[in-house]
């Protein structure tokens, strides 16, 4: 399952971005206002929203100035987060958060509304910067 979120430009570097995306603690900044727990751990951060289980992310691979992407901690369920930033110009950038799961087609359709509308919130939230 593929959710592709809306391209969003930012008034901010390239590596601006880059840089915030890598700090992890900034992702408490772009989570939906109903987030009920968020607390980061190293390379990794866990999160909870109503009516969700806990979610534990893990950095798993970035790209200098131009990729962040997460990846589920736990083996049960495999998927990834990506952030994808791209420079317009020195200080204007695009940037599009894509999510990819491995999941059996019941669990799929449950959760793609929901990891819809999340993905929508974080794109929303990342325009704010």
């Amino acid at each position: 399952m593929n959710i592709t979120g809306n391209k969003v430009v930012i008034d901010k570097s390239q590596e601006e971005l880059f840089n915030f995306f890598s700090d992890l603690n900034n992702f408490e900044k772009i989570m939906p206002e109903n987030t009920q727990k968020f607390e980061v751990d190293g390379d990794s951060f866990l999160f909870s929203l109503p009516g969700m289980p806990e979610i534990r992310l893990v950095l798993k691979e970035k790209t200098e100035f131009s990729n962040i992407t997460l990846g589920a901690a736990s083996s049960k369920l495999s998927f990834a987060l990506a952030a994808d930033i791209v420079k317009i110009e020195d200080n204007k950038s695009e940037v599009s958060l894509n999510f990819n799961g491995d999941f059996n087609p019941m669990m799929a359709m449950m959760v793609k509304k929901p990891l819809s509308k999340f993905v929508d919130t974080l794109t929303e939230n990342i325009s704010k910067l």
